[in-house]
Parts: structure tokens; C-alpha cells; sequence
């Protein structure tokens, strides 16, 4: 579903590529960790510092693969992202062996070669799940695991679209679509994956000392992060 439905910020619309060209030069000042790291790091079920070969889905300016380096101290990871804005500031935290241009959902990645996918903040942007599942699947391993984390969909349906500030005062959104946690479940069962693990964040004390002006969406879940695993593998 369109973003534009539950919408009640109004703010110009423009296209995924274009918003963060643009959201490249603060995304690192207004992206918070309670958005996606601390969901991370809450996660029990995937052995970070096993992994060998990491692909980052939707990399961005690197934030994940700066974590990932971090947990996962002997793993090569490669990134893929579509704005070469946001690759060039990835690539400074020389955190990947690799950075590609290129469509999460059609990578051109060898098949099988990944022991851990992830994907961060991006779903929302795409109109339908189930070609990012089904490319998740094709380039990981029969027994690896995609771990992917989210702007909930009852966030977006509370009228928060992703958003950035072009110039203080002109506030622009990225086009977005809602994607309710049943369709993530429908589109990974028809790729092949089984869910092992899930999480959501919600407004906290922790989001209100960044943000309070939030105090309206005091409770209400932000984020939710899942980990995937080939149905086989957890048979």
C-alpha cells in the first residue's frame, strides 16, 4: 500500500535514488541507533562472529557494515546499495571489501555465496516483498540466515513517512509503502525462508531524550528486525 494513505505530514514526495542522493549529507546526523543497532544487538539467534562472508543489502553510508565489523571480526562484506552518494561515504569506514551499485532486488551477486544477508531501512521503499526475499535466498547459503530490520508498518500507518530535511523548515519524504508483518511473513515462506527470530522497538524513554517531540508516539513500535533462515536449515 501506498505510504500516501495514512500520510498526515504532507511533505513533497520524491523517488528512492533522488531522496538519499540528497539524505546522504546529514543521514549520519539524523538516523538514530535505536532505529536499527539496538535491535542488533538484541538478536540471539545469529552467531555474528562465526560469519564468514557477509553481504549488506541497502549498505547506505555504511552504518550496518561499521557495526558488522565490529561483531564480525574475521568476515569479508560486501555492499550493495543504489545511490552512489551514500557508497561514497560507505566506503570511508572501510568496513567492506566491496561496494556495488546496483538493486537490492536484483543484485547480478553469485549465487549461494553469503552466509549472512542483511538488510536495513529499505523495505519500505520497495512496492512488493517478494522479489528482495527471493533474491535474499538465491545469494545466501543453504545454511545461512538474512537477518533484515525494518520501519514498522504501524509507524508509517501512524502517518510518519521516511523523511529528511532538504534546508531547515522544508521537510521532503521518500516515497514508501506500507508492508504489514504478514506480508513479510508471505513473501519469505514463497522464497524458501522460515522465520526463527523477531523483534520490534518501540518510542522509548531512550527515542524521547533524541526526539521529544515524539511524546505523541510514546509506546507505539518503530522498528522490527527478523531472522530468516532457509526452511531446510531449521528443520
Amino acid at each position: 500500500m501506498e505510504h500516501s494513505l495514512y500520510d498526515k505530514r504532507g511533505y513533497p514526495i520524491v523517488g528512492v535514488r533522488e531522496g538519499y542522493a540528497e539524505w546522504s549529507r546529514t543521514y549520519e546526523q539524523t538516523v538514530h541507533d535505536e532505529m536499527d543497532i539496538r535491535l542488533l544487538e538484541r538478536l540471539r539467534t545469529v552467531p555474528w562472529s562465526s560469519a564468514e562472508r557477509i553481504v549488506d543489502l541497502a549498505c547506505g553510508t555504511g552504518r550496518i557494515g561499521a557495526w558488522l565489523r565490529r561483531h564480525c571480526p574475521g568476515a569479508v562484506i560486501d555492499g550493495v546499495d543504489l545511490t552512489p552518494e551514500m557508497l561514497t561515504l560507505a566506503r570511508k569506514t572501510d568496513a567492506y571489501r566491496a561496494l556495488h551499485v546496483g538493486d537490492i532486488e536484483a543484485t547480478g551477486l553469485p549465487p549461494a555465496t553469503y552466509d549472512l544477508c542483511t538488510q536495513a531501512l529499505a523495505d519500505e521503499h520497495l512496492p512488493t516483498l517478494e522479489p528482495l526475499y527471493r533474491e535474499a535466498r538465491r545469494i545466501t547459503r543453504p545454511d545461512g540466515a538474512f537477518v533484515i530490520v525494518g520501519y514498522h508498518p504501524h509507524f508509517l500507518m501512524a502517518g510518519i513517512p521516511t523523511h529528511f530535511d532538504r534546508a531547515p523548515g522544508e521537510s521532503i519524504t521518500i516515497r514508501s509503502y506500507v508492508h504489514l508483518l504478514s506480508d513479510h511473513v508471505k513473501a519469505a515462506h514463497a522464497a524458501g525462508w522460515s522465520l526463527v527470530e523477531m523483534d520490534e522497538g518501540l518510542v522509548d524513554e531512550a527515542w524521547l531524550v533524541k526526539k521529544p517531540k515524539w511524546e505523541t508516539y510514546a509506546g507505539l513500535p518503530v522498528s522490527f528486525a527478523m531472522v530468516w533462515r532457509p526452511g531446510d536449515a531449521v528443520r
